[in-house]
């Protein structure tokens, strides 16, 4: 057997309960994580003891609690954020102190201004409102997509890759990474919870949606993919417990390393296809009839839909041809 089918089964046996798809697909997920039904579509999980994800609010939104407040990552979409506002209520009557904003599509900001007004910011000389934090580039694409100012990061990365904070008696790492799924992507890392959101980095759903038009590249997104095998630590099955980092992604079920790693070579192979077909000389159209995606179509591709395996094979196609004439 090799060590990789060995980690493999390690994983199986100490993941069953937790590496499963929110929104009450599997029971086992509701044993192991008391989950609530709280009603149109939406569902609350407690991952750790102060730590929570609420699915059904256009993403799956990171929940930290603790003496400072309340720290989300992702605000969800804005037909939510009313419904999002309410169920933080119940949960706690603590304020919400930060709004981490893991990249600049809609369904990750559109709550963005009306949660930061229902919270309050930590920092004196603020506006009074709950921070949002996320990466420059996000800032600029909400201004020139003309979302309300309300909705824009207050705090941004500047001239860094990373923001660290302390809240909640908790190290939280906000890692940007560049040029992935888009060019304002990061990881938000809560390192005594051991819990990582990726954002729309990781789709177990299917190929990973490279948004050219934002800057996003194929390169991009297996380097972000590596960083979060980087950071995540495998489950490892003890007598008592079950260990692991928790990996959470905007859609789909929660993560454990063995799945990212998993996905990581599913992109890198198919990239990989795609690098030799052109260097050969394939046009586009060429390269598709190839079928690069051959072996993993069945279960992440679609011929219909927002995101479907043509486009992928596309996106792959352009954003390395442009890496190559930059090169020149």
């Amino acid at each position: 057997m090799t060590m990789r089918a060995i980690r493999y089964l390690l994983a199986v046996f100490c993941v069953l309960g937790v590496a499963v798809v929110p929104g009450g697909q599997q029971a086992a997920l509701a044993q192991q994580l008391d989950a609530q039904t709280l009603g149109d579509g939406m569902e609350l999980f407690r991952v750790r003891s102060n730590f929570y994800v609420l699915t059904g609010a256009g993403v799956n939104i990171g929940i930290q609690i603790g003496s400072d407040g309340v720290v989300l990552v992702d605000a969800g979409d804005a037909a939510h954020a009313d419904r999002v506002i309410a169920e933080l209520k119940k949960l706690t009557p603590r304020l919400i102190r930060y709004i981490i904003n893991t990249n600049g599509d809609a369904d990750h900001v559109g709550g963005n201004e009306k949660i930061a007004k229902a919270g309050k910011s930590l920092v004196p000389a603020g506006d009074g409102l709950a921070t949002i934090l996320a990466p420059t580039e996000v800032t600029l694409r909400l201004s020139l997509a003309g979302y309300p100012s309300g909705a824009w990061p207050t705090e941004a990365f500047i001239e860094t890759l990373r923001r660290d904070m302390h809240l909640n008696d908790e190290a939280i790492e906000v890692l940007h990474q560049p040029n992935a799924h888009t060019d304002g992507d990061s990881l938000v890392f809560f390192r005594r919870s051991d819990v990582l959101m990726a954002g729309d980095i990781i789709d177990m759903r299917r190929f990973p949606v490279i948004d050219l038009e934002h800057d996003g590249s194929i390169n991009g997104e297996i380097a972000a993919l590596n960083r979060i095998i980087d950071i995540a630590i495998p489950s490892v099955p003890l007598v008592s417990r079950e260990a692991g980092t928790v990996v959470v992604p905007s859609h789909g079920r929660l993560l454990q390393e063995i799945d990212v790693v998993e996905y990581r070579d599913m992109v890198t192979v198919v990239r990989d296809r795609i690098a030799s077909l052109m260097k050969e000389g394939k046009s586009l159209a060429q390269v598709k009839a190839s079928n690069p995606t051959r072996g993993y179509t069945k279960r992440y591709g679609s011929d219909t839909g927002s995101w479907t395996t043509d486009m992928f094979v596309e996106a792959v196609f352009k954003s390395l041809a442009a890496e190559r004439s930059k090169r020149r």
